[in-house]
Formats: C-alpha cells, structure tokens, sequence
C-alpha cells in the first residue's frame, strides 16, 4: 500500500553529484481545514445569486425545495462514496486518479483534459468575474450596481493574481484564507437566516403556503434545473484532490466529508426557506441576485452589505477550487497526460507552482473570450457522467486486486453507490433526450479531440524536440522540483 506522505528528488551536484535528496512534502491540512476547503468551496455566489435555476427548473416553492434536498441527499451520498475512495486510494488528483486505476489510462486522459482545459478554468473564470462584480457593487450607483465590463475584468484578474500567489506562497496560508472566507460566508448565511426566523415569526408565510401550486411537470426542464443545483453543491470532492496533504487522511478526510456536506445541505434549506419568507417563486426567478433582492427588502438599511460578503464568499470559493485545480493538473502530468513542467512542485513552499500558474492563463484566456456561464452549464453533464463512472469504481474497487484487500475507514452499503450512479445517469440522458441543445454536440466534440491528442502525445508518446529545454528552462526560473513517482 502506498506510503501516507509525498516525496519528491532533487539531484545534487558538486562532489556528491548525482545523489537523489529525499524531501516530503508536509502534511499541514488538519481536520478543520478539510472542513473549511470543502464547504468553503461548496459556498460559492450560487446560494447568494442563482437559486432561480432550480426555482425555474420547479415552478414551485414545494418542489423547490424538494430539489434542493435531492441535490444535497445525491451530493452527500457521493460525498461517501468519495471518503471511501480517498482512504483506499492514497493519492491526490481525486477523480483523475481512481479513473486510472479503475479504468486505465485513456479514461483519466479524457477526465483531465476536460477538467484542466476546460471546466476548471472556466469556473474560475466565472468565479473571479463574480467576485469583482459583487466587490464594487457599492461603489456604483446606477440603480443596480452594474460597474463597466473592462474595470470588472481588471480586478478580476487581480483576484486571480492574489489567489495564485497565495497558493503558491505557502499552502498552509491557503489553508488558513478558506478557513477565513469560510467563517465570513457563513457568517452572511447567518444573517439572511435569522432574517427569515424573523420574518416566519411575524407571520411571512404566504409564498411558503403555496406549497406545490403550479409545479413544473416536464422532466427535462427539472433536470435542467437540477443541474443548477447541483453546480451549487458541486466542491463536495474538494478534499479529494490533496489527500496527500492532509494530517492522518484516514481520519480526517473522511470526517471533513462526513461534516462538511451534510453542514452545507442544512444551511441552503435554511436559506431557501428566508428567501421565500418574502419572496414568491416568480420573483425568485425574475431576480437577478436573490440574496441581494432578499437584504433590499428585509435589511433596506444595511443591504450593501450582502454583495460585500458574496464578493468574499466566492473569493474564498475560488480560492478552493484553485487549490484542487492545480494538483488536478499535477497528477495528470506526472502520469505523462500533460507537459512534465507541469509535474514540478516548489522546492521550499511544496505547492505544485507551474499547474497553478497554467490554470491561471487558461482562466484569463476564458475571460476575455467573453460570456462563458451557458458553456459552463451544458458541459455539467460531461461532468456527472464522470462522477457516474466513479461510482462504479467504488463498486470495482471492492473486488480488483490489491484493492479489495485495502482497509478500509469507510465502507458504504454497496446501495449507494448504485444510488448515485443512477442520480447521474438521469442527470446526463434526460436533458439529452428532451431538450436536445448544440451545446451537448460541442462537449462530444470536445471529448472527442481530447482523443485525437491521446494518441500521438501519450500512446507513442512523440515529443517535440524544444520540450526538454522548456521544462528546464521553467524549472530553473520557478524553482521547481520533479516529484519522484508516487509507489502504490
């Protein structure tokens, strides 16, 4: 079984040249900084700004929050599941890694170059826009706060600076700003909840009372709403991706997932109830930041406020999703999927610098391409058909060699993960079936490039004659080290 602990080599020079220096990468994620990363990045402008799409996707306050515990039941079932691949498998790069040891090599390919070239960093992209929009809401008053597209993309590139210097200045300084931005957003939660108590207490019950009028009958369009809700859930892996920086990950992975998820569900119920306190389904959709039409109504006085803590609220999302993104990167190209500069960590800080770096241009890349949330939305179904197939892999874990013989901290009913395996299913065939769109067309093609570069890049594994050069080049000038290969 795998060693708990990340090692990497640097290679010596002088009377000693040639000797490998063993260095490991320390363990500094305790308990509550799993905590933090998971609902810390689970939290993002979702809850604040989009519950319309499930409201849409409902037609009802009822089935509303129906959905919204579907999404939250489904999120932590495969939460589970997660814990119980992360114990088995003691390797960061999540999804990626359990893909290639279920499914072999082509399968993970596909996984990472639709995550690192596409979902990872146009969900930054998306999450840094919405932080500077909602950071300098205050400071115009225009009626709606909307500042001008090239001062809104300005500062959030600087965001996205910010993130990438502190994940890569220390990861234990990245551990302490989501703990931070996590206590802030559920700090804003808590006020738009009390505000409900308030409000149900003074006799605010008549969009709640409604109840199940007008539900939306179409399996497609609640599908399609479903997908909204459960990008508002989608963070709950987070952890997975830096398993192997985490004290006793066999502990406290489990755990911060175990607390983590559930804690996220009960606050988005609680939520969705205070806004309906005051708000009808109709307005809900109609709104185009619920959060903000929420404090306009309740707290008039002091509804600036709401968009100050959303701007933290995602910025401390993004800060996660960083985080995960960047040894998403890093395992893929250790395992030869992507360019060997990108397999390189830090020597002194241990922070995988060159994948945090290449998501970073890719994020800057999406934004100035312009409006990338319809994308991101159709590609959401490429992404549960993943979790889908890692579900299965919980199922082929138990019976694969060496695997099956792992100990294991958390061993789920074999029910669940056919559970959310078929959550996803439903998730990734309905809206095809019955709403067929071109953007589904897009995603196909997308996977299918993907396997058009696997063969020559990694199945014969051409190179370009510059590459070595590069890679030392980037090397010496991010001073970076090639980890050494992680044993299983």
């Amino acid at each position: 079984m795998a060693d708990d602990s990340l090692t990497t080599t640097t290679t010596t020079s002088g009377p000693n040249e040639g000797t490998d220096v063993k260095e490991e990468v320390p363990r500094s994620i305790g308990l509550f900084g799993g905590i933090s990363f998971i609902v810390g990045t689970i939290i993002g402008s979702g809850i604040f700004i989009s519950p319309k799409g499930i409201a849409r996707g409902s037609g009802s306050v009822g089935l509303a929050m129906v959905n919204w515990t579907i999404c939250g039941v489904v999120s932590i079932l495969g939460a589970f599941c997660y814990a119980e691949l992360g114990t088995v498998i003691k390797q960061s790069g999540a999804e990626y890694v359990y893909m290639d040891k279920a499914y072999g090599d082509p399968m993970s390919y596909i996984f990472s170059w639709v995550n690192n070239f596409l979902v990872k960093p146009a969900s930054m992209a998306t999450i840094t826009l919405t932080c500077a929009q909602y950071i300098m809401t205050p400071l115009f008053d225009d009626g709606c706060g909307e500042a001008p597209t090239h001062i809104k993309l300005i500062f959030a590139i600087f965001f996205l600076f910010l993130l990438v210097a502190i994940n890569i200045y220390s990861v234990k300084l990245a551990s302490k700003i989501q703990i931070i931005f996590t206590v802030a957003k559920l700090v804003a939660l808590a006020i738009i909840i009390i505000g409900g108590i308030v409000k149900l207490c003074q006799g605010y019950t008549e969009h709640l009372a409604t109840g199940f009028e007008g539900t939306e009958s179409n399996p497609g369009k609640i599908a399609i709403g479903l997908y909204s809700g459960m990008w508002a859930f989608d963070g709950w892996n987070t952890a997975n991706y830096m398993t192997e920086e985490i004290i006793n990950p066999a502990r406290n992975l489990s755990l911060s997932i175990v607390i983590g998820v559930p804690l996220v569900l009960v606050v988005y119920l609680l939520t969705n109830i205070s806004y309906f306190t005051v708000m009808s389904i109709d307005e809900v959709i109609a709104s185009p930041a619920v959060a903000v039409t929420w404090a306009q109504r309740v707290i008039p006085q002091a509804a600036w406020i709401i968009p100050i803590f959303v701007a933290m609220s995602t910025f401390g999302t993004g800060n996660g999703s960083l985080f995960s993104g960047g040894r998403l990167i890093f395992a893929a190209a250790r395992n030869d999927h992507m360019p060997e500069a990108l397999a390189m960590v830090h020597v002194r800080t241990f922070s995988p610098s060159p994948a945090i770096i290449f998501t970073c241009i890719l994020a800057i890349v999406f934004m100035l391409a312009g409006d990338i949330g319809t994308l991101i939305d159709f590609v959401s179904f490429i992404t549960w058909g993943f979790y889908g197939l890692n579900m299965l892999a919980v199922i082929i874990f138990r019976f694969k060699k060496p695997y099956k013989d792992y100990p294991r901290v958390i061993k789920n009913p074999i029910i669940i993960p056919i559970l959310v395996f078929l959550a996803s299913m439903f998730l990734v065939i309905v809206p095809i079936v019955t709403d067929p769109q071109i953007e589904f067309l897009f995603a196909a093609v997308f996977i299918v490039a993907g396997f058009i570069f696997y063969v020559p890049f990694v199945t014969y594994k051409i190179r370009f004659r510059c590459t070595e050069r590069v890679t030392t080049f980037f090397q010496l000038y991010l001073q970076t080290m090639k980890p050494k290969e992680y044993a299983d």
